[in-house]
């Protein structure tokens, strides 16, 4: 499945590796040795996010479909 939340790429030294974080979704963040397996991961990452806060009650946040800061 595809989200429509805003994702941040970048290269992490400390953690040797590709970080891809979801600033719309607290805590959601996923890593790789490539861009490309930061971004799978990350999208998977966002699915257990949403599934969490339904089993949860926790509020879900509608993608603000924008940029949401600059760097």
């Amino acid at each position: 499945m595809m989200y429509k939340y805003e994702i941040i790429l970048y290269w992490s030294d400390a953690d040797s590796a590709f970080v891809a974080e979801v600033p719309e979704l607290p805590g959601c963040m996923a890593h790789g040795d490539t861009q490309e397996a930061a971004l799978r991961q990350v999208n998977e990452a966002m699915g257990l996010w949403i599934d969490t806060a339904r089993e949860f009650g926790d509020p879900i946040p509608e993608p603000k479909g924008e940029r949401l800061m600059l760097a």
